[in-house]
């Protein structure tokens, strides 16, 4: 089987199409999207939408933290551009969408797969996984050989030996790595709709169980109709300029 492993789409319908387009033509047998299906962007109700017809054809869906702060009284820690995208999407969700939205569990687990949107350590803080030791947190977590998760917003691939021993690798767009069976990984396809490693590129990655390998995939996209989308809807220009800027 080939999983396309989407996630932090961020209501970013130009990247979302560019890389759905680009997964079509991958051979791909399911799709999983790893939570943050809204924030920052301009799109939602057609992001959202989106996934909820993948989720009726059997794609895997968990919720990220956007997604449970739309559906709820936004955290404190949240920050205040971020806070205010919020609130402005729960005037474009209709009631369905956001019952998706709040029904949408922390974690999934399918066989050897565990499919979380930050740390399978207490999913529900909302820890990122910048490092080796946020990854081996999350990797003693859950039993499974794999955990795909997002949240860092840059792709990433982490690794836990037989004999315990941690390593990193941050892959290159287009590489296909090999995944031994001993070992356990964690990994980060980078975001859909808002990278953050100073390129543009929409990131998405695709995993096929049969080959044991992994392969990470830059696709780029309009992201100058995304930003102008942003800010002709009125929010904060910020998210405009990271569309651009890739940070």
């Amino acid at each position: 089987m080939r999983l396309a492993l989407l996630t932090d789409l961020h209501a970013n319908r130009e990247a979302l199409e560019a890389c759905l387009a680009h997964a079509e033509r991958q051979r791909i047998d399911q799709y999983a999207f790893t939570g943050d299906f809204v924030g920052y962007g301009a799109d939602p109700a057609w992001v959202v939408q989106t996934v909820m017809e993948y989720v009726e054809r059997g794609a895997v869906a968990v919720q990220g933290n956007h997604d449970y702060a739309v559906t709820r009284a936004v955290r404190p820690q949240m920050h205040m551009e971020a806070r205010e995208v919020i609130e402005w999407t729960r005037g474009r969700l209709d009631a369905g969408q956001l019952a998706f939205l709040a029904g949408l569990p922390l974690v999934q687990q399918h066989g050897h797969a565990c499919f979380v949107h930050a740390s399978a350590h207490e999913p529900q803080r909302w820890e990122y996984v910048t490092g080796i030791e946020e990854a081996e947190r999350s990797l003693k977590a859950s039993r499974a050989r794999i955990v795909f998760s997002g949240h860092v917003h840059a792709p990433a691939l982490y690794r836990r030996a037989d004999d315990g021993r941690m390593g990193r690798h941050v892959p290159e767009a287009g590489q296909c790595i090999a995944l031994r069976p001993q070992h356990q990984y964690l990994v980060l396809p980078g975001a859909v709709g808002q990278p953050r490693d100073q390129n543009n590129a929409a990131c998405y990655a695709v995993f096929d169980d049969a080959a044991r390998e992994i392969c990470y995939f830059r696709v780029p996209y309009d992201h100058g109709a995304a930003a102008r989308k942003v800010i002709a809807a009125g929010l904060p220009i910020v998210f405009a300029m990271r569309l651009v800027e890739g940070i």
